[in-house]
């Protein structure tokens, strides 16, 4: 029985035949069909060009080196902007999984996962609401000159996870959503507050909000719930400190 993916096709590249063929048998449960299969980072960008996959499945731990698929991968998503990117690597390292977003990934999957792992990560692959693509740009790049994430110095990767604070998700769900740890969240999160001159998430919110990294219409939601707030505070600090006068007259 397929999932929520359907009608889509694949590429892969893996050095070893037999994590192709099992990846191809994993994509088959979701509606996904394999229409090209590579053991080398050369033939990548070609294979992209003749069958316009939705996505591309990549190892990074290859004889060529993580550079060579890394480039690759780039060079893919220039041929065909709309393709979804799943990178796989024996790898946990914070700099390779860090290297893959930069590249474009859309989801890093380290292969000890569990198959059905692997397959729930490949559809989410294709959710906007969990990984944010933005088709307009190309990924590797940071965002573009003039947006106010751009002019704070943020990475894509920096200004997706602030979007997310903003949005009121916790560390651990960035996590989860992100397919990283706590730590490179926190790591992420480090950066972004030296980067705005703030110093906790509160800060960083306000920040996001008031520079419309997430639509108008939300900011300005936002801005008047938190002014909202605010002027609520400060009647009931007011009532209170009334009433503490009244009592110490009594």
């Amino acid at each position: 029985m397929t999932d929520l993916v359907c009608q889509k096709s694949a590429v892969l590249l893996d050095q070893h035949p037999l994590w192709l063929h099992g990846l191809e048998s994993v994509l088959s449960t979701i509606g996904v069909k394999v229409v090209a299969m590579t053991e080398t980072a050369d033939d990548v960008v070609e294979l992209v060009k003749e069958h316009e996959p939705d996505v591309l499945i990549a190892e990074t731990q290859i004889p060529e080196g993580a550079k060579s698929v890394l480039t690759g991968l780039r060079e893919a998503f220039e041929v065909q902007p709309g393709l979804k990117i799943v990178v796989l690597s024996t790898s946990s390292s914070e700099d390779d999984i860090a290297d893959a977003f930069d590249a474009g990934a859309d989801a890093y999957i380290v292969k000890t996962t569990h198959p059905d792992d692997i397959a729930s990560a490949i559809r989410q692959a294709f959710r906007h609401s969990i990984f944010f693509a933005t088709p307009q740009q190309p990924r590797m790049q940071v965002v573009p000159s003039g947006r106010p994430e751009s002019e704070a110095g943020l990475t894509r990767r920096e200004s997706e996870i602030l979007r997310l604070v903003a949005e009121g998700h916790s560390n651990g769900q960035l996590a989860r959503m992100l397919w990283v740890t706590e730590q490179t969240v926190k790591f992420h999160l480090s950066n972004i507050y030296r980067k705005l001159n703030v110093t906790n998430r509160t800060e960083a919110t306000r920040w996001a909000y008031t520079h419309d990294l997430l639509g108008q219409s939300s900011s300005k939601d936002r801005l008047k719930e938190l002014a909202a707030r605010s002027s609520a505070g400060h009647a009931l600090s007011s009532a209170t400190s009334a009433a503490l006068d009244a009592s110490r007259s009594a």
